[in-house]
């Protein structure tokens, strides 16, 4: 994260992994919806969403502007922007134009539900103006699982934000949480999230395994009782299946996050035999597939 000049940050401030070189815009603070019982994101008193106002992200840019010269991507903070009108979210990507005119890319994070007052024609001026990619956390396309975790969302409602995303010529990334639906629920978690992965075609596809720092407690109070946490094999065992009935065309993939314990890359479905032999060497205990340790996962 660019942290000169210095901004005005609420934190913490979150963004994907792979916007680790991208100049941070934070456009609102915390998460529009922020119920999910599994995200230990926006917690904190200070998170409290609240768009921020024009003035200041203008300010923020002119000061950008007086020393950073060559940025190419802006990742648009907090948790949702396109929670903001398309009026207002014009108006900043046009100021991100006119102060920091080398900018190429600018992405956001993307409740499928705030897309529901957004027209495709006005995704797709938001387009022309720069926003190129939007990260969609689908998390499972099981509907028990996303009632359990309040997701706020269903297998349909996230379907139809990812056709209208690509109807708008917009590029997606979404998100799969590995054992999500803990060990009762892992086949049901895995072919629905294969079947909502295939329907939408996303350019980007990640997965993350599922941990927690502090509410594992409250998680499982609230998913019921028949939540039980997979092992470092069922969740591998998850994995298999998931990619096992993906039949993608050119979906980039990613499961590197910190908390994953087997990292796979590919292209899918180019790639899918070669990550499932993975995946089976991995099973089988063989000794030449690094697993990460519970101490090395970087949580």
């Amino acid at each position: 994260m660019h942290l000169y000049p210095p901004i005005n940050y609420i934190e913490p401030v979150f963004r994907p992994p792979s916007e680790a070189n991208s100049l941070i815009l934070q456009v609102t603070n915390g998460c529009s919806w922020n119920r999910c019982t599994f995200c230990e994101m926006y917690t904190q008193p200070q998170k409290k969403f609240k768009p921020k106002a024009q003035a200041d992200i203008v300010e923020d840019l002119q000061r950008w502007a007086l020393s950073l010269t060559s940025v190419r991507r802006v990742f648009l903070a907090d948790g949702d922007a396109m929670a903001l009108s398309f009026d207002r979210l014009k108006s900043i990507l046009l100021a991100i134009k006119q102060y920091l005119p080398s900018v190429s890319r600018v992405s956001s994070y993307c409740l499928p539900r705030n897309l529901k007052n957004k027209t495709v024609e006005e995704l797709a001026e938001l387009r022309r103006l720069g926003l190129v990619l939007l990260y969609v956390g689908a998390e499972s396309g099981n509907d028990q699982i996303l009632t359990k975790i309040d997701k706020g969302e269903t297998f349909q409602t996230t379907v139809d934000a990812l056709h209208k995303v690509s109807a708008a010529g917009l590029k997606s990334s979404v998100m799969i949480i590995n054992g999500m639906g803990g060990v009762n629920y892992s086949e049901q978690h895995a072919l629905d999230s294969a079947t909502l992965v295939n329907e939408t075609q996303p350019d980007y596809l990640a997965t993350l395994v599922l941990f927690f720092h502090q509410a594992e407690a409250s998680f499982i109070s609230a998913f019921g009782d028949d939540f039980v946490m997979a092992s470092q094999r069922q969740l591998i065992q998850e994995m298999e299946l998931f990619i096992a009935h993906l039949t993608l065309e050119k979906t980039i993939f990613r499961s590197d996050h910190a908390s994953n314990y087997l990292v796979l890359k590919g292209v899918l479905n180019r790639d899918k035999d070669a990550l499932l032999s993975m995946i089976k060497r991995a099973l089988s205990q063989d000794q030449r597939i690094y697993l990460r340790s519970e101490s090395s996962r970087g949580l």
